[in-house]
């Protein structure tokens, strides 16, 4: 088990009261699995992110973590404008004290084994939206995360950029055998990426449902286009309540 969430409470303490977010939470991870947690807005599904990733601590329960480094993929790419691409993915390296030359070749190779061998020089702006969040996938890959916590990543791009990343960041996950938790508040998105889909409650958030999504080839595009797909979109909506 890669992650597990084992009867998981969290409140925020403010100085307005208390706040329960979080209320009895059960969640298991596989590793190699892709796992989207779907509910209602402000239902707590950043703050799951938050715990998972330890930088909160439950106030009741508890979290149990295989060993294994965390990553994030947020809203937006979070590139730094003035450094080069090639720069922006060695930046974690710097951080970590990492920057050997052996460590360098490997994100180096990392990012050319994914398109971005033309690109390296290249300064964020001078990328497209989509290509953006490739480069801060591979930064993230390249820290060598074993557990990629997805905070709705794809969720600042138009809709057809939206479908070809959800591909592509799918497609790399899957290749390099990392383990993901994605949230977000798009049914579809869920469907076609994971191999499971939570369902929570409005809050105190806990599991309502969960799905294992088995049909197509696993790859986004055949989930689409499954016609299982319609049902099971339907499915998650009535457990939503929308």
């Amino acid at each position: 088990m890669m992650l597990e969430f084992r009867g998981v409470d969290y409140t925020y303490h403010t100085l307005g009261g208390e706040t329960e977010a979080i209320k009895g939470l059960d969640l298991s991870i596989l590793r190699g699995q892709f796992v989207s947690v779907i509910g209602p807005s402000g239902c707590g599904k950043t703050t799951i992110l938050s715990l998972a990733a330890g930088l909160l601590k439950p106030t009741g329960g508890e979290i149990a973590r295989e060993g294994c480094g965390c990553g994030y993929m947020l809203q937006r790419d979070a590139l730094f404008p003035w450094r080069t691409v090639e720069q922006n993915i060695f930046l974690p390296l710097e951080i970590n004290g990492e920057k050997s030359a052996l460590n360098r070749a490997r994100a180096t190779a990392l990012a050319e084994k994914y398109g971005l061998k033309d690109f390296l020089k290249k300064k964020p702006r001078e990328l497209s939206g989509g290509m953006r969040q490739r480069v801060a996938l591979i930064r993230t890959l390249a820290a060598g995360a074993e557990l990629l916590l997805l905070d709705e990543p794809f969720s600042a791009l138009d809709y057809q950029t939206r479908l070809e990343v959800c591909d592509d960041v799918q497609s790399i996950i899957k290749n390099e055998r990392k383990t993901a938790l994605l949230v977000t508040h798009d049914i579809s998105e869920a469907i076609a990426l994971s191999d499971k889909v939570a369902v929570l409650s409005a809050r105190p958030a806990r599991v309502v449902a969960e799905h294992q999504i088995t049909f197509g080839d696993g790859t986004p595009k055949s989930r689409r286009s499954s016609g299982q797909f319609a049902a099971m979109f339907e499915k998650l909506r009535d457990e939503l309540g929308i």
